[in-house]
């Protein structure tokens, strides 16, 4: 029986309210309840500064060396992106940013690309809209192409979120819960082939 691959599950937000945040923990309860190794990590709990190369240049945050590490282990991640003014949000580009950018004084982090290349990647996004957040997503694939990540292509976008959740956080509709399995069952089949 083949092993599922070590599943990483993020928001680009850290509102306390984020609906972001709700779909995250509901998709890494479903992964974890079909058997995936997950590990579910919440932004907020990493202190990253904005990126400044001049920043940089004084030595690597702790936290974004961390963060690089966890990405690093991981080769299946779904990624719960918000849509701000049509796109994702700065955090999400900042994180990414920061994890990308290599560590010239580490030889162990010489590669900027080390923590994304070769990972899939599946993609939710929740809004009050009706599209979703599906405009974040479309904005997120080319900046995850370019960091030699495999993007499924499978996505889901939960529109009129403000309606999704009960009062626990867990998602009202079948037809949500399946297609959110989908892509995780996705992202998993696709990591574990090419991990292979």
């Amino acid at each position: 029986m083949r092993t599922l691959p070590k599943l990483l599950i993020f928001a680009g937000s850290t509102r306390l309210a984020s609906f972001n945040r709700k779909l995250a923990a509901a998709a890494a309860a479903m992964a974890r309840a079909n058997g995936a190794e997950v590990t579910h990590i919440e932004l907020a709990d990493f202190d990253i500064p904005m990126y400044n190369a001049d920043l940089e240049a004084k030595g690597t945050p702790a936290d974004v060396m961390k963060l690089k590490q966890i990405m690093f282990e991981h080769p299946a991640w779904i990624i719960c992106s918000p849509e701000y003014n049509g796109s994702y949000t700065a955090l999400l580009k900042n994180t990414i940013d920061w994890v990308s950018s290599p560590v010239k004084s580490d030889p162990a982090w010489q590669e900027g690309f080390k923590s994304f290349s070769g990972k899939v990647v599946g993609m939710l996004s929740a809004s009050p809209g009706a599209l979703g957040g599906l405009r974040s997503q479309n904005h997120l694939v080319p900046l995850l192409l370019n960091a030699q990540c495999w993007v499924a292509p499978r996505g889901f976008a939960l529109g009129r979120a403000a309606e999704a959740f009960d009062a626990d956080g867990q998602l009202l509709s079948e037809s949500h819960r399946t297609n959110i399995q989908a892509v995780i069952d996705q992202v998993l089949w696709a990591s574990s082939r090419l991990q292979a």
